[in-house]
């Protein structure tokens, strides 16, 4: 009876350990939502001193909004485990009482027994009428267990009740925290509700500014072209390169196939028209060889190109503090006829912020558009593009570092700071907001 309440006590511990790291993942969680809340607060709170409401705002409200609703989400969840433990908690306490009420009558018929039986004549004659001096001795042992199972009992009594006591204040303090907890998940459904109002308010005054703001999409949208073009050209650029020393390097080993054949010809005297052992393995390692991708030809050019797959969720920020004012591809503003498809990642930050690149590699391209300079830097057979610099701290063939500058960011119309961060696989737009840190 001693080693079961033993158990039980053991399994009600691993139970409450293992309730409380998933409780635990859960708070920390929240922590890093309401954190990221907070820096959004504070960003949304700065572009709001431009009376002007821009692109910017609503995606940062957007953006806020799906945190809230994040948050909301995590708190059930806390609900979910609490209430898990509540029930696991009167489960154990329904069955202790069940094993309190077993070992009190077990003992009250001990009691019953002993009382019956109290005389020390009783004893004493159960003992003297054993056959033998073995029979006695047994029996003067069995004695002696009957004693101590009878504060075994008492002691059993004593530690289920006190677990009992223990996990009744635990219930007790666990009921108190899922009501805490619904406060306050309320509280964030009610603030959830004045964010989407705001949201309501910021999508109203852009639908007012809506002339104003599809003109400068329109004026974005020939700009996004021209940084393409030349974004494209620095890359065919590259290809171009990469193809002609894959040429240059085919030629070398034809060339050293042919003179290997040629002198494996002479050697074997074999018939020149025929194909030798080394002339067919040279001709498979130049046509099976070939890479998918001409960028990825040399071996620091595949190294390269691995790294930076391998590095997909992981890559940093251009900028270390800023947020998305526009988001890759296709956009617009709900209830209007404000639209636009970006190719890359529109990012506001303050003004002269370091521009910084996200992964080791080589400038290919520095490039400048109506008085904005842009970078254009090559990991292997993908390129990243950082557009609307101020100033430019590189030059084309540098090499460059993860997380090095490469210049300033300039202003946008509105007096904010703003640049264009495009990721390119050879010639097709890639996501970035699939590579870089989730902030």
């Amino acid at each position: 009876m001693l080693r079961s309440l033993l158990f039980l006590f053991i399994a009600i511990l691993f139970a409450g350990t293992v309730i409380g790291q998933g409780s635990d993942e859960l708070k920390k969680k929240q922590v890093e939502i309401q954190r990221e809340i907070d820096d959004l607060k504070k960003t949304l709170d700065a572009t709001k001193k431009n009376k002007k409401a821009g692109l910017g705002q609503l995606s940062m409200i957007q953006k806020k909004i799906r945190l809230r609703e994040e948050a909301i989400g995590n708190i059930s969840e806390q609900i979910d485990v609490i209430q898990g433990s509540i029930s696991k908690s009167r489960n154990e306490i329904t069955r202790l009482k069940a094993e309190l009420d077993t070992l009190k009558i077990q003992y009250e018929k001990s009691v019953v027994y002993a009382y019956k039986n109290r005389s020390n004549y009783d004893f004493l004659n159960f003992i003297f009428s054993a056959s033998n001096f073995n029979d006695a001795l047994r029996r003067v042992q069995y004695l002696k267990s009957y004693r101590t199972y009878r504060e075994e009992q008492a002691d059993n009594i004593l530690n289920t009740q006190k677990i009992l006591f223990q996990k009744i204040n635990g219930l007790e303090s666990t009921r108190k925290q899922k009501d805490e907890v619904l406060q306050k998940q309320e509280k964030e459904k009610l603030v959830l509700v004045s964010e989407r109002k705001e949201k309501d308010e910021i999508v109203s005054k852009l639908k007012a500014r809506e002339n104003e703001l599809n003109k400068e999409l329109n004026t974005k949208k020939k700009a996004d072209a021209k940084i393409r073009s030349a974004v494209k050209a620095a890359i065919n650029r590259e290809i171009r390169l990469a193809r002609q020393k894959a040429a240059e390097e085919e030629k070398r080993v034809k060339a050293a196939a042919a003179t290997a054949a040629k002198n494996d010809v002479a050697k074997n005297n074999t018939p020149s028209g025929s194909n030798s052992p080394a002339t067919t393995e040279t001709a498979k390692k130049t046509t099976s060889d070939k890479p998918k991708s001409v960028l990825e030809s040399t071996p620091e050019g595949k190294i390269i190109s691995d790294k930076f797959e391998g590095n997909k969720g992981k890559l940093p920020w251009p900028v270390d503090r800023g947020s998305i004012k526009l988001h890759y591809g296709i956009f617009r503003v709900p209830d209007s006829k404000i639209n636009g498809n970006n190719p890359g990642l529109t990012i506001e930050t303050e003004v002269g912020t370091n521009v910084k690149t996200v992964f080791d590699g080589e400038v290919v391209s520095v490039f400048n558009i109506e008085g904005y300079s842009g970078v254009v830097v090559s990991h292997g057979k993908y390129f990243t593009a950082y557009y609307n610099l101020s100033s430019v701290d590189v030059a084309k063939g540098d090499k460059v570092k993860r997380s090095q500058v490469l210049g300033k960011a300039n202003s946008n119309d509105d007096g904010m700071g703003e640049i264009e961060f495009l990721l390119m696989l050879e010639n097709t737009n890639v996501n970035p907001e699939l590579w870089i840190q989730k902030r």
